[in-house]
């Protein structure tokens, strides 16, 4: 039986996993499939990306499959893909929530029959963070074209280069697959002063294990598997709930980032190599 006991982890400052028996299941599932994947291309440096909504399990079932390609004999590293947006989490928040307002609020403006009175309306929504509540939207006709146009703003930002400095980890993987010993990681953890980098030692890395929400977005280089872990937007906020790392995790807000996220990851699913439901079920 496979020993759980010295997991080989991501990289993200202060990041804690724990594993259950759904990330053991689904990486049981998932390794044999990608161990025969290694072996098949050839190649001497492989990069894997685990990827699928907030809190679906992305860091362990990366810690897992990092561990057991170890046990097999290939040297393994995982990256969290957290460390990689320009802005630390509380500061990318609130860039989310502007991006959304202002989307919003220029929208309402622009319309034919603004009225100057809306704005009372949408500052109290700013002030209690109701103005992503989908009930304020069935009381005011123009706080329904406001989150519209809103999540239309969001989208355009949300994992994007404009959000996420992709630039830097294709880099990274670049370097990695070029051979080089020493690479130097970013390092983000929930404050500014908590921003550095760290010089890695991969000689012996064969594997790098990318865990991350945007593991298989378009403007990612460089992933030879892509590892779709699904789950629904409900899941993925009970997941969030239950891990509470962030305030306003059941916020109507945060609602509208995973709803916007998971559009995004499914239109990707088609390009991933393996995808496997919460229950450990592949899905073809």
């Amino acid at each position: 039986m496979f020993d759980y006991s010295k997991l080989i982890t991501g990289d993200m400052p202060g990041d804690k996993i724990q594993i259950g028996d759904s990330h053991i299941k689904r990486s049981d599932t998932v390794f044999p499939i990608l161990l025969k994947k290694v072996k098949a291309s050839g190649k001497t440096k492989i990069v894997i990306s685990v990827y699928g909504g907030s809190g679906v399990g992305k860091s362990e079932i990366g810690s897992l499959l990092a561990t057991r390609f170890r046990s097999n004999g290939y040297g393994a590293y995982v990256l969290s893909g957290d460390n990689y947006p320009y802005r630390i989490p509380a500061e990318n928040d609130r860039e989310r929530e502007n991006r959304f307002r202002y989307g919003g609020l220029s929208a309402i403006a622009e319309s034919d029959g603004f009225c100057s009175d809306w704005m009372d309306i949408v500052h109290d929504a700013w002030l209690s963070g109701a103005d992503a509540d989908p009930e304020l939207a069935e009381k005011y006709e123009f706080m329904r074209d406001y989150q519209e146009a809103g999540k239309t703003a969001l989208s355009a930002f949300l994992c994007t280069p404009e959000e996420i400095d992709f630039g830097l980890v294709n880099r990274i993987i670049k370097k990695f697959k070029h051979g080089e010993k020493q690479i130097s990681l970013k390092r983000m953890g929930r404050a500014p002063e908590e921003l550095y980098f760290e010089s890695v030692d991969f000689s012996s890395t064969k594997i790098l294990i990318i865990e991350w929400t945007h593991g298989n977005n378009s403007a990612l280089e460089g992933v030879d598997f892509p590892v779709f872990l699904y789950s629904t937007p409900e899941q993925t906020l009970e997941h969030r709930i239950s891990r509470a790392r962030d305030k306003g995790v059941d916020s109507p807000f945060t609602s509208i980032v995973l709803e916007i996220e998971q559009q995004k990851l499914n239109e990707q699913a088609q390009t991933a190599s393996i995808t496997i439901g919460k229950d450990g079920e592949l899905i073809v």
